[in-house]
């Protein structure tokens, strides 16, 4: 009989932990009173800080560089914004079977926010698949996101946003799009320094996100939002997570293959096109939904741990077919530990 063995990593992020362990710590003591208000201008000024970071690590030159493969890019920005969000709408006749209104909410606006970068890049790595494309469409989904997912947001979401309005429209211009465009402008002095102090500035990129998780779900506590998800419903959250992310990543390979696309641009097409960014989802639920944000990140939380698991399988087995091993594909190296990072930029 053969013996199971276990995988010595498993695809398990370990800052999703430490985000699991502030959403305890927030359950357990929640800013209240003066401490709320501090934690809420902290995270505001974190949100700010995280995206003045963003743009200012954002090479333009790159970016502008890869627009020469831009069949590629708007298949990524297509899978993105109009077909996830429209897997989201479907959904909709979910409720009440699988999901409450609040957690459709939060469903519906994970299927807005942009696509990761980092993990996108690692797992196009591992599979072998065109990393500098990689590159590419997940920062142009990044940069279109901070205009497109709170346009989107107003057209779908409307009053179900949890007071969303048009003042939240110029609360992102302010907080998020103004510190990218900073970030950019000021990126010619201080882009070496980002780069000698990636590792430091990513501590402090991935703490302004535990703030902003911690804000948001504190608030959730003490209005009490969390007495209004039972363990059924959750489960079937993932339920319909698990359909969402298996649809949306068997459209991207076989739809890149009906758009003539090749074996390494489809790799990197399904992993740009079917991920959505908590980096960036996180800090936009913030200023989106304000004291209703708990609920609204907790689709998003869940769905991105679920794509890196699935996507770590899937890289593997794509790293191995037997096809690559025939042609002798070689490939642009990129370090595995940065599957396990995908939460800094993705």
């Amino acid at each position: 009989m053969k013996r199971l063995h276990w995988p010595r990593r498993m695809p398990v992020d370990p800052y999703i932990l430490l985000l699991l362990g502030t959403v305890g710590v927030a359950a357990l003591f929640p800013a209240r009173g003066t401490m709320a208000d501090v934690a809420s201008g902290a995270s505001t000024t974190a949100i700010a800080f995280l995206f003045f970071l963003y743009g200012a690590r954002l090479s333009t030159h790159e970016a502008l560089a890869g627009l020469r493969h831009w069949r590629l890019h708007t298949t990524v920005l297509v899978c993105t914004f109009v077909i996830f969000p429209l897997l989201g709408l479907a959904a909709r006749g979910l409720v009440p079977v699988l999901l409450t209104d609040n957690l459709y909410t939060g469903l519906l606006f994970l299927t807005l926010v942009p696509s990761t970068i980092q993990s996108s890049i690692a797992f196009t790595s591992i599979a072998r698949g065109n990393v500098p494309a990689a590159i590419c469409a997940g920062s142009f989904s990044s940069l279109a996101g901070i205009v497109i997912t709170p346009l989107l947001a107003a057209a779908l979401l409307g009053n179900s946003g949890g007071g969303f309005s048009a003042d939240s429209l110029v609360k992102i211009v302010l907080q998020l799009l103004v510190p990218f465009l900073a970030g950019q402008v000021l990126r010619r002095w201080i882009g070496g320094f980002i780069t000698r102090h990636k590792k430091v500035l990513g501590l402090v990129d991935r703490g302004s996100i535990l703030l902003v998780v911690y804000t948001a779900f504190s608030e959730g506590v003490v209005q009490g939002v969390w007495h209004q998800v039972s363990p059924l419903r959750l489960g079937g959250l993932l339920v319909v997570e698990g359909a969402v992310l298996a649809a949306m990543l068997a459209l991207t390979w076989y739809g890149g293959q009906a758009l003539g696309f090749g074996r390494e641009d489809r790799i990197a097409i399904q992993f740009a096109g079917s991920k959505k960014s908590l980096a960036s989802g996180l800090p936009m639920a913030s200023v989106l939904f304000g004291a209703h944000a708990s609920l609204a990140v907790l689709p998003l939380m869940l769905f991105h741990q679920m794509q890196l698991m699935v996507c770590a399988v899937i890289a593997k087995r794509r790293s191995s077919d037997p096809q690559l091993r025939e042609a002798g594909t070689r490939t642009v190296p990129v370090s595995r530990t940065a599957v396990g990072t995908g939460t800094r930029s993705g």
